[in-house]
């Protein structure tokens, strides 16, 4: 483990359409082998699908999805005596924010074969509604949290 301190966390620049360093974050996720402008490409033709299904802004819809897929609790291992008890934990924020843009983004991978904007689109609506894949994930977690809540006397 390291013994230094921990390197400050730089900043996120807004993305170049909305302003919003939430959607740069979410280009970042979904960039693989350093391929930003489509990796842009997918995000926001995923939203002009978004605006034009809903009529409401994108936006809108995606920070919505955005807070409907953020944990609050989570377990971690923690060895005690020969055992290992699942303790429930608080999560920091940054760690909210990235467990919340890959389960979406996870999730949208995994669904059937169309096109990747096609697919980021519908799970933002499906979380925007509180369902989908990601809704499930972190409902998965709630559960696991709330099931071990007798051994949250073994946080450290």
């Amino acid at each position: 483990m390291a013994r230094r301190n921990r390197p400050e966390r730089r900043p996120t620049p807004p993305d170049a359409r909305y302003n919003n360093p939430t959607v740069q974050v979410l280009i970042n996720k979904l960039m693989t082998r350093g391929k930003k402008s489509t990796s842009e490409r997918v995000v926001y033709t995923a939203f002009d699908r978004i605006g034009s299904q809903t009529g409401r802004d994108p936006l809108d819809v995606f920070n919505q999805a955005v807070r409907n897929t953020t944990p609050v609790l989570e377990v971690k291992p923690r060895r005690v005596g020969g055992a290992t008890y699942q303790v429930p934990v608080e999560i920091r924020p940054e760690r909210r924010m990235a467990l919340s843009m890959r389960w979406l983004l996870g999730s949208a991978r995994s669904r059937g074969g169309r096109s990747m904007a096609e697919k980021l689109a519908s799970e933002l609506l499906d979380a925007a509604n509180n369902t989908g894949a990601a809704i499930k994930k972190r409902d998965d977690t709630h559960r696991m949290a709330e099931a071990n809540r007798a051994f949250v006397h073994y946080r450290w």
